[in-house]
C-alpha cells in the first residue's frame, strides 16, 4: 500500500497538483463497486463499503463513518493513511480539511469518472479544482476489466414499458426532453433486467438514456454470448430500445438535441413502492428464508450442544449451502456477516475464511446475512446465546430487543420520514445511556440493492416520507469493542393503518420470519406490549413455518417460541 501511494505522488508530482480526492464509489454510484472501481481498496487496503481517501505530498487521510472506525483502524495500520470520523460532532470534512491543510492557489484534482466534485461539499474558493478521468488508470497496470455477466428478464408486476411511459411522463411534467440514468438499480428497475455484474447486486453496468421518443441502453456485451441473454437484448431492441456501446454515452450525451433532465431523484421514490405483485412475492422469498434461518439455528444450537468445533466461517459456510438449496436463489445480497465475542462488535464486520475464531460454549453469536432470490431480497440479523450470558449481555440483548419492539409497533401519520421515528427504535438504548453509530433501518429493493433509497430510519434529516409499499429494515444494536455486540433485524413493510378525523395513518407489518431467543432476555425490562408483540410474533413464526420443516426441527422450533413470558 505504501508503494501505491507513493507512486500516486509521483503522478502528482508531475501534473503539479497538491492534492487528489480517490471516492469509494464507481461512475454509477454504486455502494458495491465492481473490482475494476475499489480504487480506495487498492489503494489503501481498506474494505469498508463507504470511504473516500485525500492524498497530498506528505500526508493521506481515509474519510469514513462509525460503522467502519474499528475495521479502518485495524486495516489502514502502517499504511500511512490517518482516519477520519464522519458523522460525529468532531467531524472535519475534506472540503475543511484541504483549507486548513494546503497553501494559497492549491491545485486538487479529484476522479471526475466516479463523483463530481460537489459530492464531498465546495471546496475552498482559494483552490484550483482539476478533473480528472480515472485518475488511478496511469498507476493501476494490472486492473480488472469491466465485468460482463449473461442478462436475464425478471417478473415485476409491470412492464418495462408501463415504466418508461410513467418517466417520460415525469420528464414532460418537469419541462424536460430527456434523461440520462446512471444508478444500475434503477436502469435494472426500469427495463426489469438482471445480471451479476456487481458483487451481491443483481445489476447489468451500464446507462440508460431516455427521452420522449427513443430509449438507449449503454451496456458491454460483446463477451455475453449466452442465449438467455441474447434472448433479453432481442426482447428489449423489440420494444424499441437501442442497444448500444457502453464507452458511447459521452458522444451521445454530448450530441443530444434537447434538454436533459437535472433535479431530484426521479425514479428512486417510485421504485421504492413495491407493488401487489412484489409485495406477495416478497411474502413469500421471506417464508422461505425463515425456513432456511430456523434450519440453520437449529444446526448450530446442537452441533455446539454435541461439543463440535464451529467456526465462524464453518457457521457462514452452512448458511449459505442452506439457501442455495432453494429453487430461486441468485446468491447473497451481502457479505454475511458471522461473529461471536468481540467480531460481532464491528457492525461490518468480515468472517475470516481462514483461522477464522471458534464459536465459543458462552456468550452471544451474531449473524448477519441475507439473499437474492427471484421472488425478492432479503436481510435478517438473529443475535443468539451459544451458552451461560453475563448479566450485561443478558440486559443489551434485552434492551436491543425492546428497541427492535417498539420500532416494529410504531403507528404514525401518512407523510411522516423516517427521520423522525428513529428515536422509538433507540429511546429504551439512550435512558440506559447506550447507543448506536449506524442507522436503524433502511430501504430494500425488490430483487435489487439490499440497500435503497429515499426512505430510511436514521438519525439523519432526510426529509423522504415513508410510504404504505415500503420496506424498511429495523436493526438497532450494541456494540461493546473487545467483548460483544448485539443486533436484532427484520424488514418491515409500510402499510395503511386507516385513517380518522386526523388524517391517514401507517404502521408496520414484519415481513421477516424467523423467531427472537428468549433464553437471554430479561422481561423485567419489557413492558406489557412488548412482550405482547414479542409472543405475537414468536408464534406467527411458528405456525407459519412449522408445516415446513422437517418435524425434529418444528418440535424445537415450538420450544423456543413458547418460552416467552406470561402475559
Amino acid at each position: 500500500m505504501n508503494d501505491r501511494i507513493e507512486a500516486l505522488r509521483a503522478l502528482m508530482l508531475s501534473k503539479g497538483w497538491d492534492a487528489v480526492i480517490v471516492p469509494g464509489t464507481d461512475p454509477h454510484g454504486s455502494e458495491y463497486p465492481a473490482l475494476c472501481w475499489r480504487q480506495v481498496e487498492w489503494l489503501t487496503g481498506f474494505t469498508g463499503e463507504a470511504a473516500d481517501v485525500v492524498v497530498t505530498a506528505d500526508d493521506a487521510g481515509l474519510w469514513t463513518d462509525s460503522r467502519y472506525f474499528i475495521q479502518a483502524r485495524e486495516q489502514l495500520a502502517g499504511t500511512g493513511v490517518s482516519l477520519h470520523k464522519t458523522r460525529v460532532p468532531e467531524e472535519i470534512p475534506i472540503p475543511e480539511w484541504l483549507d486548513r491543510t494546503l497553501p494559497e492557489d492549491a491545485i486538487v484534482a479529484y476522479d471526475s469518472l466516479c463523483f463530481g466534485a460537489s459530492s464531498i461539499g465546495p471546496l475552498p474558493e482559494r483552490l484550483s479544482v482539476v478533473a480528472v478521468k480515472d485518475l488511478l488508470g496511469a498507476i493501476w497496470p494490472d486492473r480488472p476489466p469491466i465485468p460482463q455477466t449473461p442478462v436475464f428478464e425478471v417478473e415485476t408486476g409491470e412492464s418495462s414499458e408501463e415504466k418508461i411511459a410513467w418517466l417520460r411522463a415525469r420528464l414532460e411534467d418537469n419541462g424536460c426532453d430527456g434523461c440520462l440514468v446512471t444508478a444500475l438499480d434503477e436502469i435494472a428497475w426500469l427495463l426489469n433486467v438482471r445480471a451479476s455484474d456487481v458483487e451481491y447486486n443483481p445489476y447489468v453496468i451500464s446507462y440508460l438514456l431516455v427521452s420522449t421518443d427513443r430509449v438507449k441502453w449503454f451496456v458491454l456485451k460483446d463477451s455475453v454470448e449466452d442465449p438467455q441473454s441474447g434472448e433479453t437484448f432481442a426482447g428489449l431492441e423489440d420494444q424499441g430500445v437501442e442497444i448500444l456501446p457502453y464507452a458511447s454515452v459521452d458522444e451521445e450525451v454530448e450530441s443530444f438535441d434537447g434538454e436533459l433532465y437535472s433535479g431530484p431523484d426521479l425514479i428512486a421514490p417510485r421504485k421504492a413502492v413495491k407493488n401487489d405483485f412484489e409485495i406477495r412475492s416478497l411474502r413469500e422469498a421471506h417464508i422461505r428464508e425463515g425456513v432456511v434461518m430456523e434450519k440453520f439455528l437449529y444446526w448450530l444450537e446442537k452441533s455446539l450442544d454435541a461439543g463440535h468445533r464451529i467456526t465462524e466461517w464453518d457457521a457462514s459456510v452452512y448458511l449459505g449451502k442452506l439457501r442455495a438449496e432453494i429453487g430461486d436463489y441468485l446468491g447473497d445480497s451481502f457479505e454475511t456477516i458471522s461473529a461471536y465475542g468481540p467480531g460481532a462488535a464491528l457492525p461490518h464486520y468480515r468472517t475470516p475464511a481462514t483461522n477464522a475464531p471458534v464459536i465459543g460454549e458462552t456468550g452471544l453469536y451474531l449473524c448477519d446475512s441475507g439473499g437474492q432470490y427471484m421472488s425478492g431480497t432479503t436481510d435478517i440479523t438473529r443475535t443468539v446465546p451459544v451458552g451461560e450470558c453475563t448479566p450485561q449481555e443478558r440486559e443489551d440483548y434485552t434492551l436491543v430487543l425492546k428497541s427492535h419492539i417498539d420500532l416494529a409497533m410504531a403507528v404514525f401519520p401518512k407523510g411522516t420520514p423516517g427521520c423522525r421515528i428513529d428515536a422509538l427504535g433507540r429511546e429504551p438504548l439512550w435512558k440506559a445511556h447506550r447507543n448506536f453509530g449506524h442507522g436503524t433501518g433502511h430501504g430494500v429493493g425488490f430483487l435489487l440493492g439490499v440497500h435503497e433509497g429515499p426512505q430510511d430510519i436514521r438519525q439523519n434529516l432526510n426529509p423522504a416520507p415513508l410510504e404504505a409499499g415500503m420496506v424498511v429494515s429495523d436493526e438497532p444494536g450494541i456494540y461493546r469493542e473487545g467483548l460483544f455486540g448485539v443486533r436484532h433485524e427484520n424488514l418491515l413493510l409500510c402499510v395503511d393503518d386507516g385513517q380518522s378525523e386526523f388524517g391517514e395513518w401507517l404502521r408496520f407489518e414484519p415481513l421477516t420470519l424467523c423467531h427472537f431467543d428468549t433464553a437471554p432476555v430479561d422481561f423485567r425490562l419489557l413492558e406489557r406490549a412488548e412482550i405482547k408483540w414479542l409472543n405475537a410474533y414468536n408464534e406467527k413464526v411458528f405456525t407459519t413455518l412449522a408445516p415446513l420443516l422437517p418435524p425434529e426441527i418444528a418440535s424445537w422450533l415450538r420450544g423456543k417460541t413458547l418460552s416467552s413470558a406470561i402475559v
